[in-house]
């Protein structure tokens, strides 16, 4: 893990985000985010604020409203529907500010409990909103991560959570989500990976097998 960070930030640097403190906002983004790209994501969360005063308005607001709102992010039916459900499941006062100070454990729990809420998602909200330590494997962090033989092929994402929270040094989560992320979508493709041109090749299993 140390060599796979260490040659990461030669190619994408030491990212960094201060926490934004806005762990509504961030749930309902990556909800949006699900089957879509990055811009229809925003743009449908740009509609969606622009809209509506506030996540009371969407909880309240005629469910064919807020699907109107975020048609451009795509599957608007079923994340409309899926957005109001959380809401109401957060109940009042709808926050979700206490995680900040609250155990890691005890805010993931809570967030996995929300209708539709996974171990993903979660793990966004707690890291981007708060800084506390958690490490989002989404489909491109945990494809580059198993090519590299740091996940168990075919293990669920439950499992790969905890097993890269594991070896991820403390301070350096959002650092080994990006990086991963970004190589994921830059170099190891899920289809065709340019392992010819991979800087990480030479500690890769999947092309030492060839």
């Amino acid at each position: 893990m140390r060599r796979v960070r260490a040659r990461l930030r030669e190619l994408y640097g030491i990212p960094s985000a201060a926490p934004h403190g806005r762990p509504l906002d961030e749930l309902i983004l990556t909800v949006l985010s699900q089957s879509t790209n990055d811009r229809n994501r925003d743009v449908a969360f740009r509609a969606l604020r622009e809209r509506f005063e506030g996540w009371e308005a969407v909880r309240d607001a005629p469910l064919e409203a807020v699907e109107e709102a975020i048609r451009p992010g795509g599957i608007s039916k079923v994340k409309s529907r899926r957005i109001q459900e959380i809401l109401r499941a957060i109940g009042d006062p709808l926050s979700l500010d206490w995680m900040a100070s609250a155990p890691v454990q005890a805010s993931r729990d809570a967030l996995c409990e929300l209708p539709g809420v996974g171990r993903k998602t979660a793990a966004c909200v707690l890291l981007f909103s708060f800084g506390l330590r958690e490490v989002p494997v989404d489909t491109h962090v945990s494809r580059v991560a198993t090519r590299l033989g740091l996940l168990r092929p075919g293990a669920p994402f439950e499992e790969q959570h905890d097993a890269m929270l594991a070896f991820t040094p403390p301070g350096a989560e959002l650092e080994l989500h990006l990086n991963l992320l970004r190589h994921g979508r830059r170099t190891c493709h899920a289809r065709n990976p340019e392992c010819s041109a991979c800087a990480l090749s030479r500690m890769c299993p999947r092309v030492g097998l060839g």
